[in-house]
């Protein structure tokens, strides 16, 4: 009669183990793939914040076959009024860098096309940099500004590889 008690006793356990196991997998588990789904999205997230400045359609091009047109003429720019609404401006020098092995650079015959091209080229960097404010323009090292000249220069000479930089060489703001 013992081992029957215990049989009992031991089967109505592991019954309400059982139930208890099935209770906690049904209350756990639609809240873990919430939890989960919740980290992917802040990971995706993450992720594209970390890559946004980086265009992954252009290949890296080799410092040899780089060559530099420096526009002679410094830039003197309004800027558009920031939060002081006071007018400020900026100094600043540019050169392009361009990719000595692509189409562009034979069609346009490197250096000498661009200095044909130069006022263009000047209109489009003056308009681009007018539209900012002394703390955009300065912000993050230039390099929204930078981002921008070489979209609107890839834009114009129709191709991505061929010029494929846009610094700044001196650069005094006010």
């Amino acid at each position: 009669m013992k081992k029957n008690l215990m049989s009992v006793i031991i089967l109505a356990l592991v019954l309400v183990n059982l139930v208890l196991t099935a209770i906690l997998t049904f209350t756990i588990v639609p809240q873990t793939k919430k939890s989960n789904a919740l980290i992917d999205q802040v990971c995706s997230a993450i992720n594209l914040e970390l890559e946004s400045g980086e265009d992954q359609n252009i290949p890296a091009v080799p410092i040899e076959d780089i060559e530099a047109y420096k526009i002679e003429s410094s830039f003197t720019v309004n800027l558009q009024p920031g939060e002081d609404g006071a007018k400020h401006y900026a100094v600043f020098s540019v050169s392009l860098s361009m990719n000595t092995q692509s189409d562009g650079y034979k069609d346009y015959k490197g250096a000498e096309g661009l200095s044909a091209k130069e006022t263009i080229i000047q209109s489009e960097i003056n308009t681009i940099v007018s539209n900012y404010t002394l703390e955009d323009f300065n912000a993050n090292g230039y390099q929204s500004v930078k981002d921008d000249i070489l979209a609107a220069m890839q834009e114009m000479f129709g191709s991505k590889d061929f010029i494929v930089g846009v610094n700044f060489s001196s650069v005094t703001t006010e």
